[in-house]
């Protein structure tokens, strides 16, 4: 017995996941370096989005199967008056035989590069292959905030389930009494007046009071727009509000390399902390000898030379937290990243300021040193990490390096933001 068997399900929007994520491992040195000139190029608050990918036209040849140049075939020309049955045709000029490439042109014609788009996740998933981030780690990251219902008063459509009965009865009421008030003074006076009157004038005003209380009686006693329905409107979760004090080195021994490196520890974990927050706040302070309060293309961009005196920048970020941010309404977050290199005398007054002033009043702070020479610095700071749980400090010399420092300063920073 024959069953035939015909399958009515919808196909999927994304059903060309598969063919578009086998291009994507194609070209991937090409979307790395597209992903890798981006993170360089864009804001840390602006790092969650798509980029335009540019590919050679050259790179997408893909390997075929053609017909060769060589045995016996009979070919119809229509057409022509050049040859007759029997004759040969010469073969074609040595270079030509995969047809015509591109050529150049007079008519403004000719091969582009293929332009496509990575999405926000495919964007976010390469940028986290070079940090060798875990994919548990890579949803947490990504995934939304999350939402609630909230009551926002009533309005005129809605289910049936959200249907305030007292509301649309008071409404209804209401209405009643408004259409029918000019009616019933009017009856009112007419009754009044047909009780004196004789007639003919007692059966006029008899006809009329009858209308008036048809009318009335007509006005409806539940209509459509007095309904009322619960509105409900859907919210972020309210969350508290968190400031992250980033801190550099920007002298001549911190190069681009380092600089880059610096960079993705804090695009990480300004990503870690917008998980947890609903509002997050950077502060940009660069320092040589000064210190000073940047914009982040200053941040990043800027070289100066001359020495190192790392107390300025902290010095300055407590005077900025004490002016701008109360502990008590804002979770104060400090990442610092330096080559180790600081003036002598100065290492031990960036302990102090740390231990009496900053630490008191930050929920974690992390030092990261992009160089691996261990100096006066290093030292300095091995003696707060022994002895403060909320501070951290490693090396990451490279960028696979950034997500285990991060995994490693902030290994109870989800309870720490969670607490908060």
């Amino acid at each position: 017995m024959l069953q035939s068997i015909i399958d009515r399900r919808l196909s999927g929007k994304n059903k060309s996941v598969g063919n578009r994520e086998r291009f994507l491992r194609r070209v991937k040195e090409q979307v790395r370096e597209a992903v890798r000139r981006a993170v360089d190029g864009r804001s840390i608050r602006d790092l969650e989005q798509g980029e335009d990918i540019r590919i050679p036209r050259k790179d997408l040849s893909e390997p075929g199967f053609r017909l060769g140049s060589g045995g016996r075939r009979e070919l119809v020309r229509p057409g022509n008056r050049e040859f007759v049955k029997g004759d040969r045709a010469p073969k074609p000029p040595a270079g030509q035989e995969g047809g015509p490439g591109p050529q150049a042109s007079d008519a403004g014609e000719g091969d582009d590069d293929f332009v496509f788009h990575l999405s926000r996740e495919e964007f976010m998933e390469v940028f986290f292959n070079d940090l060798a981030l875990p994919r548990l780690l890579r949803t947490e990251l990504l995934e939304q905030p999350e939402w609630k219902m909230r009551r926002a008063g009533f309005t005129n459509t809605g289910t049936s389930t959200n249907l305030h009965v007292t509301r649309s009865l008071r409404g209804a009421l209401s209405r009643r009494i408004a259409l029918g008030l000019a009616k019933r003074r009017e009856l009112r006076a007419l009754l009044a007046e047909r009780d004196d009157a004789e007639e003919p004038r007692r059966t006029e005003l008899t006809l009329a009071v009858d209308l008036l209380r048809r009318q009335l009686a007509a006005i409806p006693y539940l209509d459509p727009t007095d309904l009322r329905f619960r509105n409900r409107v859907r919210v972020p979760l309210p969350s508290a509000n968190a400031v992250m004090f980033c801190l550099m080195d920007v002298s001549g021994s911190m190069d681009e390399r380092r600089k880059e490196l610096a960079k993705r520890f804090f695009i990480l974990l300004y990503l870690f902390l917008s998980k947890h927050y609903e509002k997050v706040e950077l502060v940009f302070i660069r320092h040589h000898t000064r210190a000073k309060e940047v914009d982040e293309t200053q941040f990043f961009h800027s070289t100066e030379t001359g020495g190192t005196v790392v107390s300025s920048a902290l010095e300055l970020m407590h005077a900025i937290q004490q002016e701008r941010y109360a502990p008590a309404h804002w979770n104060v977050y400090g990442a610092q990243a330096s080559d180790g290199d600081n003036w002598h005398q100065d290492s031990e007054h960036c302990r102090v300021l740390l231990e009496d002033r900053i630490l008191p009043v930050c929920r974690y702070f992390a030092y990261v040193q992009v160089a691996d020479p261990e100096q006066n610095l290093w030292e300095e700071y091995r003696r707060i990490a022994a002895n403060q749980p909320h501070f951290a400090m490693k090396k990451a010399v490279s960028a696979d390096q950034i997500y285990p420092v991060f995994r490693e300063l902030f290994k109870n920073g989800t309870e720490v933001a969670a607490a908060s």
